[in-house]
């Protein structure tokens, strides 16, 4: 039988109570970094050749609220509060990147409830791979390509702490029988990040809080194009473009080379200074690709993202070319299902939906009654099945007649879907490619003059779009119509 080794843990500072939301989070970055750069170092020992002797633990900072009283919170705010007394806490990774948003909810809390916070370790291991992900000359290799078996020395995910039971509604509870307190637990948050640095190949530090997801390369080239004319403008408030392989300028005439091997979700970020620029996500074709993409940006808590790319239009009065603006979703994407049920309406958000249809007005000059001709708002249809066209047409015909969609894609419900999900506000904004139901399939040759200025027209709207978001308070973008009765007081 083989003895269990003896567990080595860093020294970090004892649990203590704070008001000032700057020095708690200060207190979170020590106690991080102390257990990052522990494992980290004892590893970079244990890779050198020498196997362990004993078992290299470090535990994720805690944040944690006891409140005794029912003091109602102020009733315009979706966040900041909880609903009952009690103790709530959350794990906490990264919080260098994360410290705006913390001192921010923090702050909430002291000024909704007047109580202090405890900052601590809790008792949830930080596995290996995610404490060494924040070095670049570092890697866990491979199970099974060491001397020594990995797990005996050092904890690594667990699939139990990473998970979507707090937003999924669950009824999560930390093992002490604390009310989760944040929506996402240290371990979830870890495997997005890693999972973003892979499918993007940008680092977490770059994205921006507005998101722009596009299912069609010429965005990209419109985006950089735009981003370019930015930096050129010293009154732009832009100021620099990260491309991907987190390639950045600052200076609108430097070149980018194109990597040899783009990933799979080539990422572009036009930053401002505390996040308030924008990133553009090309997450290519279907449902499962908006989902991946969603699930792990959501753990950066971005105050909006849209939808705005192609779709067929569905109605023999619409032109190639014109923009659909989604006022609610028929979810045949099929991908959510068991996180979110088919029954949960998707609700529009007034906030976005107004800052679209002004977008729209302001780059098109059409305005009122005129914006129709070349816009409809309605339900957006997504579907699974990009060949839905060559199967038997009675039966999806008949559904998209009766949910009286206008339009049809494969993205855009499975975002909006995933925002409300994870309280994120979304909208999207789509542009008819082709009608097959009269005709007009997506062939080449077939894009008119009039189909291509607006696909030209159409990024910039959802960027002005974006940055009438932006000047807009948090508090008023984030609906109370994405929080449940049971809801976590962080955003």
């Amino acid at each position: 039988m083989t003895d269990i080794p003896p567990v080595l843990t860093p020294d970090v500072p004892a649990p203590e109570s704070f008001t000032d939301p700057k020095e708690a989070v200060a207190r979170l970055i020590e106690i991080y970094e102390a257990s990052s750069k522990f494992l980290c170092a004892y590893f970079a020992e244990a890779i050198k050749g020498t196997a362990p002797t004993q078992k290299y633990r470090a535990f994720y900072p805690e944040i944690r609220l006891t409140t005794t009283s029912h003091t109602k919170a102020d009733s315009r705010l979706s966040f900041g509060h909880v609903a009952e007394p009690g103790v709530y806490s959350t794990t906490v990774t990264r919080p260098d990147l994360f410290a705006n948003y913390l001192e921010q909810q923090i702050g909430l809390l002291r000024e909704n409830h007047n109580v202090p916070v405890t900052i601590g370790v809790s008792s949830t291991e930080m596995p290996v791979h995610f404490a060494v992900a924040n070095d670049s000359n570092m890697t866990v290799p491979q199970d099974g390509s060491m001397d020594f078996a990995l797990r005996d020395f050092f904890d690594v995910p667990d699939l139990s702490t990473t998970h979507d039971n707090i937003v999924n509604g669950a009824g999560f509870h930390y093992p002490d029988g604390s009310a989760p307190l944040a929506p996402f637990t240290a371990q979830r948050v870890d495997y997005s990040l890693a999972r973003l640095q892979h499918y993007t190949a940008t680092a977490a530090e770059h994205f921006q809080n507005h998101i722009l997801f596009t299912n069609y390369q010429f965005y990209v080239e419109e985006f950089e194009g735009y981003a370019r004319q930015m930096l050129a403008e010293p009154t732009s408030g832009y100021t620099s473009f990260v491309s991907t392989g987190n390639v950045e300028i600052t200076e609108h005439d430097t070149v980018i080379e194109t990597p040899a091997k783009l990933p799979q979700m080539p990422t572009y970020h036009l930053k401002r200074p505390g996040g308030g620029g924008i990133t553009l996500v090309n997450i290519g074709v279907g449902p499962s690709n908006a989902k991946t993409a969603t699930d792990h940006i959501a753990v950066l808590r971005p105050h909006a993202w849209l939808m705005v790319g192609h779709c067929a239009g569905l109605r023999n009065s619409q032109s190639l070319g014109d923009f659909v603006l989604a006022h609610a979703y028929l979810r045949e994407d099929h991908v959510l299902d068991d996180d979110l049920p088919v029954w949960v309406p998707i609700p529009a958000l007034a906030e976005i939906q107004i800052a679209l249809e002004t977008a729209v007005a302001d780059v098109t000059e059409l305005n009122g009654y005129e914006l129709k001709k070349i816009m409809r708002t309605g339900t957006v249809a997504t579907i699974d099945n990009r060949n839905w066209e060559l199967r038997e047409q009675a039966g999806p015909v008949q559904r998209l007649s009766q949910s009286r969609a206008i339009a049809l894609d494969m993205e855009s419900a499975t975002i909006a879907a995933n925002g409300f999900r994870f309280r994120v506000p979304y909208g999207t904004l789509l542009c008819v490619s082709d009608k097959p139901l009269h005709g007009e399939l997506k062939l080449p040759g077939m894009a008119s003059d009039f189909y291509k200025t607006q696909v030209a027209r159409h990024l910039m709207i959802g960027i002005r779009a974006m940055e009438g978001l932006r000047d807009m308070p948090l508090e008023r973008i984030h609906s109370r119509k994405l929080r449940s009765f049971e809801e976590t007081a962080f955003l």
